[in-house]
């Protein structure tokens, strides 16, 4: 499939572009915060889908906005500090189009004045016991809570929600030994437990502020330009270079390393996941618990102390191109300390990438996949993608005599435009799959020009409110063609609009600045190839179930600042002409739903949950705490059948994972919890009996077209 047309347009922007932005741009202005305000408003104003006049009512947006994240739950600022901020609360356009950073400034120091002394306050307060007999009640509605005016509030204010967070622990504390068989144990006093639950808050609230000392001024200031660029949608986000290799990392499921996943704890940099398949894997030498005190590179003669490092710092020095050697100075889990020589390689994100298993049902067999996103390589698409490994897994499942098809795009949040162009094409003839279409351009519609079906059997695709963009667009056009039933949510997501990421770097002919990250902002909106906008309205499920999320705002349209939903014209298309009694399937899904006593269970918890998530007072009286506790546990507990439930059917890995599982112990014990969990999903077992409906119905219509050919 060629590129979309404005997409290649941008490019020839970026490239005519890159020649007019150098330092002299900003002369008098050498900063390099400064080079970002100028240099992303810019790009935001020539290719933003909606650009946005900054003026006044946008400096107020991004006023309020930029004070709750730095400040979010009303713990550092003073009323007197918000004052001071808000003689800028209508100078922040100004300060944009000025190349000033007057207000960053003043918030920053500020902040970190503040975070100061809350360093200090913290320690002390939980220096001296809490008395959980008193009576007294938090309130955790921090929207609507005011700033406090002195320091016996704030003293009151971090009182409270130390407090809270010590009489959680305290609770479970109390409760263990209570509940505790071993009467070998020695009982503790209620001092002994109140001490050890101020004891484990002091640790949280210190790794708390290890992480915050980690950050610096730029990840501050990252913070701040985020505020600005989210006002033009949900969707347009500024990514610092580190967030953009996390950012190509989750959208490829690849990265160059020793395949770790790392943490920082006293100071210390510790592993906390060894992935499987990568080198550090393959090599069996590390494992989850080390510490690595230093690392050096290959040609490097002294090693670096990893001692105090940021973990974004320390995964720099760990990383790094496939076939080169970094050698880790690693103290082990049982207190000895070696070197560790790792030749880095491509690790692959196995919990990224589609899955596929068999499941047999009144001796037919149907196949479930997986698809957690839509994944590609930003830098090659002919890599490994989602397109790609769906085609090959269905050609497996064909192998294996499949009979009809579940395709899960639950909780799968999207990624690329192509792969959904791609993967709509194994299912249909040709035609078009999504129109997109830029602010002032007409739509271009995108399609499959492959006559070819890899897959013209039963399909039915299951939703919720989770799956977004290329999820919907996927959903749609199957809906559209009336090629797949969709069971889920009463709507998807609502996410109609397209990213591109921009390399700021790009921009520049010559720059003294280093790397200046990226930003992802929305040109484009794609519509249905009826017309109709998935845009805050989403993908109407054509069997709407209940499911956890049926009570959570959640969607595109419970953001801030989303752009609105509208109409184009319908492109030209053919509606499957197979085998589906739409109608009498859905309707036959419908009333099994209905009567689903599981399903029912599982609306009734929503509600409860949403319930329980709308309280903002919590009673910080032990007795009055408990009696809460106990009251919700309760209430929960005919919730407990939920997990209880089990269906008779057996799920098992195609014969290549098989092989693959005789050497990968960690692999096989990941499919056996999802085949686990599949057989105790009562969502994959009714899209089963909805394919067990369509099946029937060919078969009968088969044989009345027999009996008519006959006659």
């Amino acid at each position: 499939m060629k590129k979309s047309f404005l997409i290649v347009m941008l490019s020839v922007i970026l490239a005519g572009a890159s020649c007019s932005f150098t330092s002299k741009s900003f002369e008098g202005n050498p900063d390099k915060d400064k080079l970002l305000i100028d240099l992303i408003s810019y790009v935001l104003s020539k290719l933003h889908y909606d650009a946005k006049n900054v003026n006044d009512d946008f400096s107020k947006e991004v006023y309020n906005d930029y004070i709750d994240a730095l400040d979010p739950l009303k713990r550092y600022f003073y009323d007197s500090d918000i004052a001071e901020f808000k003689a800028y609360e209508t100078q922040i356009d100004d300060q944009i189009k000025n190349k000033d950073i007057t207000f960053f400034n003043l918030t920053y120091d500020k902040l970190q004045e503040r975070m100061a002394e809350a360093r200090i306050l913290y320690k002390e307060i939980l220096e001296k016991p809490f008395d959980f007999d008193k009576q007294e009640v938090i309130n955790t509605d921090y929207d609507h809570l005011s700033y406090v005016k002195n320091k016996k509030e704030m003293e009151d204010r971090w009182r409270q929600q130390l407090k809270l967070n010590a009489l959680s622990s305290y609770y479970d504390k109390v409760k263990e030994q209570e509940d505790s068989k071993d009467k070998t144990l020695e009982k503790k006093n209620i001092k002994e437990l109140e001490k050890e639950a101020r004891d484990l808050t002091l640790t949280s609230m210190k790794e708390y502020f290890e992480f915050s000392d980690d950050l610096q001024r730029k990840d501050w200031f990252a913070i701040y330009i985020n505020s600005i660029v989210e006002e033009y949608d949900p969707h347009t986000y500024y990514f610092a270079p580190q967030d953009k290799d996390r950012f190509d990392i989750a959208m490829s499921g690849k990265l160059e390393g020793i395949g770790a996943r790392l943490q920082k704890k006293d100071n210390n940099i510790k592993i906390v996941e060894i992935i499987s398949g990568g080198p550090a894997w393959r090599g069996e030498e590390l494992e989850v618990g080390d510490l690595i005190l230093k690392v050096k590179q290959e040609k490097e003669e002294e090693p670096v102390s990893l001692t105090g490092m940021r973990v974004d710092d320390a995964v720099k020095l760990i990383k790094g191109p496939k076939g080169t050697k970094v050698i880790l100075n690693v103290k082990k889990v049982d207190g000895s300390i070696e070197d560790i020589p790792i030749v880095r390689d491509i690790v692959e994100l196995e919990e990224t990438y589609t899955k596929s298993s068999l499941v047999k049902k009144n001796e037919r067999t149907y196949g479930v996949i997986n698809l957690p996103k839509f994944y590609f390589n930003l830098q090659d698409y002919n890599q490994r993608n989602a397109a790609s490994d769906i085609k090959k897994e269905i050609i497996r499942l064909k192998e294996q005599d499949m009979e009809g098809l579940v395709l899960d795009l639950r909780n799968n949040g999207g990624g690329s435009l192509q792969t959904v162009v791609d993967i709509a094409g194994l299912f249909i003839k040709q035609g078009p799959i999504v129109q997109v279409k830029g602010s002032d351009a007409e739509p271009e519609i995108l399609k499959d020009k492959d006559h070819t079906i890899l897959w013209d059997g039963p399909l039915v695709i299951l939703v919720n409110k989770l799956s977004a963009s290329a999820s919907e667009i996927l959903a749609a056009a199957m809906q559209d063609y009336k090629r797949a039933i969709i069971i889920g949510s009463e709507q998807t997501y609502g996410k109609g609009t397209v990213q591109n990421v921009m390399d700021l770097n790009r921009w520049m002919r010559s720059n003294d600045f280093g790397d200046l990250g990226a930003l992802k902002l929305t040109t484009q909106k794609f519509y249905r190839v009826n017309g109709g906008s998935t845009q805050l309205e989403g993908v109407k499920s054509d069997v709407v179930v209940q499911d956890r999320y049926s009570y959570i705002d959640i969607g595109e349209k419970d953001q801030e600042n989303p752009l609105p939903w509208d109409k184009i014209r319908a492109a030209e298309y053919k509606v499957w002409d197979g085998y589906i009694d739409f109608e009498k399937t859905i309707a036959s899904s419908k009333e099994r739903m209905a009567k689903n006593d599981q399903l029912q269970l599982i609306g009734e918890n929503a509600k409860w949950i949403k319930d329980k998530r709308d309280i903002d007072e919590y009673s910080l009286n032990f007795e009055k705490y408990k009696a809460n506790i106990e009251k919700s546990e309760m209430e929960a507990e005919k919730f407990e059948a939920i997990t209880e439930y089990k269906t008779d059917l057996l799920y098992e890995s195609l014969p290549y994972e098989i092989e693959m599982i005789k050497k990968d112990t960690i692999l096989g014990e990941k499919r056996k919890r999802w085949h686990k969990s599949l057989s105790k999903d009562v969502y994959i077992e009714e899209a089963l009996n909805v394919l067990e409906d369509i099946k029937m119905n060919n078969i009968r219509k088969a044989k009345a077209n027999s009996l008519t050919i006959k006659n």
